[in-house]
């Protein structure tokens, strides 16, 4: 029985927000525990728009999330194509097809299963002859930690090759991607999707790039810089933002607070979130906090590219101290801090 017209016109988003509901307050929670804090809100914000909804709707979007489930658990025992010919013989071409589709734009199941599930030493070992396009491609499809690991223990020379790439790619057609999946990995033989795709750009290489050793992010900038120094400003710019604030320590804060002017402290703070002018606050003086707070209630209406360039002369400042080596921005759980 076809969906009524209804259910067909639902978001996936509302989709989620009546599946939340039909699964009762207790299970809901145990699944906000696994999604980040704005997908925890805008579902917040679905579920509350959700005023009725008729039983046949519930029942297909539970069988909806039911089939994408089995789907999914096929295709991490045996990848898409083993994943198709269940899900073919289980309930028919069309329906298989519909699933599949469906998870391969929603989940992104992606190409490079092989490099994803191996320890990096072995894809990099395995990847150290290959040409620095098919690397490229392979580590934009990768997950920023993996794709880092595996530029860190590429030689210098080539590490450059490759940043350079990724930030040049922009949509790759899915014959060249399977392609080159058939050569690396006999495995898997199809994309999944056959729209092209977009992957790489400045986006992916920050990404990289953050999650990289000092080390390694310094290599590729200083040795790109006599390459394309405009590449490596835009790859700068947006490697720490105004928001990272909050990846400071006290110490750090107060660092950085001493080469910055009041002023630029007032205007910056005029759209920061609560975390970030918390943690500028707690590291001034009361006496200082007072003056900046009076200024911002008296200052008034300040204009967007006021406050951005403000909040942009702070994180100059950071990156500044950062690369100096007087204060240390958090990178995760591999930083190593020797006191």
């Amino acid at each position: 029985m076809p969906a009524p017209a209804s259910y067909s016109g639902l978001s996936g988003r509302e989709k989620a927000a009546i599946l939340l509901i039909a699964l009762g307050k207790e299970q809901s929670a145990k699944i906000f525990k696994h999604l980040k804090d704005d997908e925890i809100e805008q579902l917040t914000l679905d579920i509350t728009n959700v005023r009725r909804v008729d039983a046949d709707t519930k029942n297909l979007v539970i069988a909806d999330f039911f089939d994408q489930c089995v789907a999914q658990n096929y295709i991490s025992e045996g990848g898409l194509d083993y994943a198709r010919e269940v899900l073919e013989q289980a309930m028919g071409s069309e329906k298989a097809l519909s699933i599949l589709t469906r998870l391969t734009s929603t989940l992104q199941v992606r190409p490079f299963d092989f490099a994803r599930n191996s320890d990096p030493n072995q894809v990099a070992n395995f990847l150290q002859n290959e040409h620095p396009q098919t690397i490229a491609l392979v580590m934009a499809y990768l997950e920023p930690q993996m794709a880092s690991s595996i530029l860190s223990r590429l030689p210098p020379e080539k590490q450059i090759e490759v940043v350079e790439r990724i930030s040049l790619m922009d949509r790759t057609s899915p014959e060249y991607v399977r392609e080159i999946e058939r050569v690396l990995d006999k495995k898997l033989s199809s994309m999944g999707a056959e729209d092209f795709t977009a992957i790489g750009g400045i986006e992916s290489i920050v990404e990289i790039l953050n999650a990289s050793d000092r080390a390694t992010e310094r290599n590729v900038l200083e040795t790109l810089e006599t390459r394309n120094s405009d590449l490596v400003d835009e790859i700068r710019r947006k490697m720490f933002v105004f928001e990272d604030i909050v990846k400071l320590d006290k110490r750090a804060m107060q660092r950085v607070l001493k080469d910055v002017e009041q002023s630029e402290i007032t205007i910056a703070l005029k759209n920061a979130s609560p975390e970030v002018t918390k943690l500028i606050f707690d590291n001034m003086s009361t006496r200082l906090r007072d003056m900046i707070k009076e200024d911002m209630e008296y200052m008034g209406p300040v204009r967007v590219r006021d406050v951005e360039e403000a909040q942009q002369k702070i994180v100059n400042v950071i990156r500044k101290l950062q690369d100096t080596g007087e204060i240390i921005v958090s990178r995760g759980a591999e930083d190593e801090v020797i006191g």
